[in-house]
Order: structure tokens, then sequence, then C-alpha cells
């Protein structure tokens, strides 16, 4: 399941475990999450403070480029989150692109230690938003100045890319939605017109603008046909400066970059929930009609508990009650057996014997010579 907050959950909970532990313990830990992210935590009982962090996570590319490594940015970036706690070891681990070396030792033990683990373990986040951040702000402001706005294509999930479009005013996310069955894209659409009626309603005033369309924008215009080829349509962000501001930024860009895995976990809940309903309308349609059927029985039962006698009753169709009534069944035997002469089989005897023939001619056994 996707996790759509900036700290990792089962990051932070071993994290925190080996920070309250009362003694040095020997602990190697390998966790898979959304989107092909890995960590491995180990720790050594030779080490008493020291915790060894391994990240293995998809880049955020262009559609042109791919990055086999962190930018120098996003190293500097990470080295920021606390940098008495955090070093950064090189070489990574082998099949990892970052590991950090922790040191527990120097985080105080009464304030501000569930914060800071709080922030290592966002360490995912950091690593993305950084990415996206310098993407936005590599774009050649001489194509705005002449009023060319080319989009970027950036790709997280090899087959979930999505645009950016940056204007003077304002920036266009433009999500390609793909779905493989047919009943997730009914339940996406219908989920994509509730985000705009409610998106673009007053009490979301201050959130961006959501627009959905079957067809791809104007501002995909000139994009391949592959990548366009969609069948739950293009859904629309406009963002503002005011939504980018200050701390504003990162929360903005981990929401763009987790949109898609919103979707699926939105269309996946409503999907067993209506399962839900369907069982749940089963089992009380069938605990009436059990119930119903049980007063009938004993209705019927206390009807008849007086009597000594109880008639069997045979139902009997048309035909059979004629077949009764009229004892057919006789004379269809009759129609069915031989047709008798009287005195026939004394005249067969008497007149129509064979009579018996013998042969005129002779046979004699010839002798041999």
């Amino acid at each position: 399941m996707a996790c759509f907050e900036r700290a990792s959950p089962a990051l932070k909970q071993i994290l925190l475990q080996l920070y309250r532990a009362d003694k040095p313990v020997a602990v190697e830990h390998h966790l898979h999450e959304f989107g092909s992210l890995q960590y491995h935590i180990q720790s050594y009982v030779s080490e008493a403070h020291h915790v060894y962090l391994s990240i293995s996570t998809p880049i955020l590319s262009t559609g042109s480029s791919i990055l086999y490594g962190f930018p120098h940015y996003t190293i500097e970036t990470v080295k920021g989150i606390c940098h008495e706690v955090v070093q950064i070891v090189e070489p990574a681990k082998t099949g990892y692109q970052l590991t950090l070396k922790l040191d527990f030792s120097k985080i105080p033990r009464k304030k501000d230690a569930v914060k800071i683990i709080t922030d290592i373990s966002s360490v995912q986040a950091v690593i993305l938003s950084s990415q996206l951040r310098e993407l936005l702000k590599n774009v050649n402001d001489q194509e705005i100045s002449q009023g060319t706005y080319k989009p970027i294509k950036l790709v997280y999930h090899p087959n979930e890319p999505f645009y950016v479009v940056k204007q003077p005013a304002k920036l266009t996310v433009v999500f390609p939605i793909r779905f493989k069955e047919h009943s997730d894209i009914i339940i996406a659409k219908a989920f994509f017109q509730e985000l705009v009626d409610v998106g673009n309603s007053g009490a979301c005033a201050r959130a961006p603008p959501c627009y959905w369309s079957p067809i791809p924008p104007p501002e995909l215009r000139g994009e391949s046909m592959k990548d366009l080829s969609t069948n739950g349509g293009f859904v629309s962000f406009e963002i503002s400066a005011r939504h980018i501001e200050g701390k504003k930024l990162d929360k903005t860009v981990w929401n763009l970059l987790n949109f898609n895995a919103l979707v699926k976990y939105h269309v996946k809940c409503t999907k067993g929930f209506v399962q839900r309903r369907m069982r749940s309308r089963l089992q009380s349609l069938v605990e009436a009609l059990q119930q119903h059927t049980g007063m009938e029985e004993d209705h019927n039962i206390a009807k008849v508990k007086g009597h000594r006698r109880m008639k069997k009753l045979i139902k009997f169709t048309r035909g059979a009650i004629l077949m009764k009534r009229w004892n057919l069944r006789n004379k269809i035997k009759r129609f069915r057996s031989r047709i008798r002469i009287r005195g026939f089989k004394k005249f067969q005897r008497r007149w129509l014997k064979l009579p018996s023939f013998t042969s005129v001619t002779s046979y004699h056994k010839l002798e041999k010579f």
C-alpha cells in the first residue's frame, strides 16, 4: 500500500526502537515499500550508538535523460536534515544508492528526539522533493519570456509519467491516467468528477484548481501519441506562487509525486467498500428469508398439532386425472395388443398346415474305380 506521509511509518518505528533500547543490539532489517523503495537498517553490538541506513529508491528524471545516481544538490539536501546526527558513508552499500550513518548519541534524550528521527525517516521524500524542485528551477527562462511553454516530462514510475508546464503566473501539472480493468475506469472517472466539483467550490478556495478531460489538454500538443494514449483521461492542477511558498513547497511537491498512488488507493478502497456492502446486503436478505420461512413452518405445525391423522396431499396433473377417470390405460393396452379372431387357430391347424414333400430323385453313392 502506498505511504502518503513524508516519513515512513515502518522506518520510524524501527529507528525509535533502536534509539530507546537499553543496551546495544545487533539488528538487520530489510524494508520494501511502495514504488520499489527499499531500506536496509543495520546495527552492531561493537558500535553502541551507531545505526547504518541504506536507501534504494527510483530517481525522478526527465523522459530523455535517466539518472543513475543522486545529483550533488540532492546529497547536500540530505546532509541538511540533521548534520550532527546524519553522516553520508561513501561508497554506499552494494545494491543501494545511499548509505547514512546515524549517531544516536548526539540526539537529545528529553526533547526533539522523536522529531529528529521523524525527519530522518522522511529521507526519501527529501530526495524526491529536491529533485523536482531542481528540475523546475532549471527550465529555460528564455522560452517563458518568448511565450513558448514546453512541457517537462517527469518519470517516477516507468508506466506513470506526468508533465509540468511552467508559465509566468502558474505551473500546470498534467497526469495521464491509465488502468487495466474497466471497473477501475468507471470508479476513477466518478472520483475525478467529484474532485473537480469539490476542488473548484468555495470551500476549497485555497486548493489548486483541478480539471479533468478525456482528451489531452492544449499544453501537451506535440507530445508523442504513446504517452498520450490513456483510458482514464487527463487530470490537471494549476499551481500558483502561493502554493509553493515557504514550507508549502515540500508538501505540494510530495502530493504531486503521490497523486497516481492516491488515485489507485481510492479505487481499491472503493471496490472493497462495494464488495463489503454487497456481502452484508446478501447476508441480511438470507437472514430475512430464513426468518420468514421459519415463521411459516411454525404456523403450519401449530395449525395441525391437534389432529391424529394427516392426509397426504398428492398433486395430480390433468393428464393423470383423465387417465384414472376414464380408465384409458387399459384401453390403450388393448389397442396396442394383436387382433384375435375366434377359431382362427383351429382353422390354421386344419387347413393351413404345410404338407411334407419327399424327393422324387434318389442319389447313389459312387464307388471308386
